[in-house]
């Protein structure tokens, strides 16, 4: 993973947090416990506008919002796709995130792909990768 194409700097990854609206959370879960969950929740208190995607909740509602199957139902422009899957699942989820249109690609720790940050960046997308959202709001915002 020494050579994965991530934004590590703290002005770029500030900058992208202070531009960014939309979150779309996916892999989002009812449970609290769940890093998925409490990340959103603190995001929330940030003030950014989420959307969350798990198809096994859609149509259910977790911190008052509505759970979509997919990122392509998302009725508004995404700034940041924050995924919450396994390292396995990037490829499916970045090809629909392509095709719905984002900004940046975060992948939370332990869901880094290799190829998936590298062809993203070679496409001309940010990614952040082995950084927490939550934490890297806390700390710069």
């Amino acid at each position: 993973m020494i050579g994965l194409p991530i934004i590590m700097n703290d002005e770029e990854i500030k900058q992208i947090l202070n531009t960014c609206k939309t979150i779309c959370i996916v892999g989002i879960s009812p449970d609290s416990h769940r890093p998925s969950y409490f990340v959103s929740s603190v995001l929330k208190e940030f003030g950014f506008k989420l959307y969350f995607v798990n198809p096994n909740y859609a149509g259910q509602n977790i911190l008052g919002e509505k759970v979509y199957t997919s990122i392509n139902e998302i009725p508004q422009e995404i700034d940041i796709v924050d995924v919450f899957r396994r390292p396995s699942a990037m490829p499916e989820v970045a090809a629909e995130a392509k095709k719905k249109g984002f900004k940046t690609f975060w992948m939370q720790p332990g869901t880094e792909n290799q190829e998936v940050a590298g062809q993203l960046d070679k496409e001309g997308y940010n990614v952040v990768a082995r950084k927490c959202i939550k934490v890297e709001s806390m700390r710069l915002l």
